[in-house]
């Protein structure tokens, strides 16, 4: 049997990467504590400064749970070409920790746009038009950023890079997702499929022919559920992003519509050999994190003999 690896991330347990979400922040220690009690053998970064920076210490809190450390989200804004000498600064800053920690499968640099700071794009996530898009000329600067990024992160640091598609950022669609991977170089830059952010990107998001479509770009897993009803009525009221959040719209693992029988069949069929992380945002103080680390964990549990089939 192929391994089933899963890990979990601070995001779920309320440690985002926007400004100004408010709410007391978990402690770095309680937070891995919580997710190596709820079966997870790995996590990500979080945020730069919630856990330690130095590699030996980051490494001894990791090894002493027996967790690997699976990636770190890094959002640049990719439009803003005078913004992308710092982008790579602190993508490179990132990776080098990264690599200092590594174990096996290799931790990605998880790059994204800089999500949630443009109105118009915060205000419509969910719903995107055409015409809330990059023109021609700033998809050339947003797709040519990603991949300078991505070239100094493996460069400098020996690791890949995966673009995280996101609700609130410019590449939020369907149709977003493949214009970028056209526009870069498959060597480069390769993709985190998010399940939760996929379906909630746009209407009508069929998550199984995304994963088929992208396969060949497809190098690391999120897994987030998206809620059928909550996502309808953002849709319908007009709810922005953080709105959207707020009421709950990735739900717990198993309670929303994505198909995740599906996707570990599929996964299982391409014999996808690395990390699956369970991501299930929340803005802090939302929920009980632990206990719902615990019912993601379990629900995977119960289906993951879709993906492990015999060698």
């Amino acid at each position: 049997m192929r391994r089933f690896l899963v890990g979990n991330a601070p995001c779920s347990w309320g440690t985002l990467e926007f400004d100004g979400t408010g709410g007391e922040q978990i402690p770095f220690g309680r937070m891995l504590d919580e997710l190596a009690a709820s079966g997870y053998t790995g996590t990500e970064l979080g945020d730069w400064g919630y856990m330690p920076t130095e590699p030996a210490l980051l490494g001894n809190e990791l090894a002493r749970r027996g967790l690997a450390l699976l990636g770190a989200f890094v959002p640049v804004a990719l439009k803003d070409s005078s913004a992308l000498a710092e982008g790579v600064a602190r993508a490179v800053r990132t990776a080098r920790l990264l690599a200092a920690v590594a174990t096996s499968p290799a931790p990605y640099l998880v790059l994204a746009d800089q999500n949630g700071t443009v109105p118009r794009r915060t205000e419509r996530a969910g719903r995107i038009k055409p015409e809330d898009g990059l023109s021609a000329r700033e998809w050339a600067t947003f797709a040519t950023g990603a991949e300078t990024v991505a070239r100094a992160v493996k460069e400098e640091a020996g690791l890949r890079t995966v673009f995280h598609h996101h609700c609130a950022g410019y590449v939020e669609t369907h149709q977003e997702i493949a214009t970028l991977l056209d526009r870069t170089s498959r060597d480069l830059l390769g993709l985190v499929f998010d399940t939760g952010h996929y379906t909630y990107g746009y209407q009508g998001a069929d998550v199984l022919a995304g994963l088929e479509q992208f396969k060949e770009r497809v190098w690391y897993i999120h897994l987030k559920d998206c809620h059928p009803g909550i996502s309808r009525q953002a849709r319908s009221e007009g709810w922005d992003y953080f709105s959207a959040l707020r009421h709950g719209v990735f739900c717990e693992l198993g309670k929303g519509s994505v198909d995740f029988v599906g996707v570990l069949r599929r996964l299982g069929e391409w014999n996808y050999q690395g990390y699956m992380l369970v991501e299930q945002d929340v803005l802090p103080g939302m929920g009980s994190p632990k206990e719902s680390a615990l019912r993601n964990r379990g629900y995977l549990s119960s289906i993951e003999q879709h993906f492990l089939r015999p060698e």
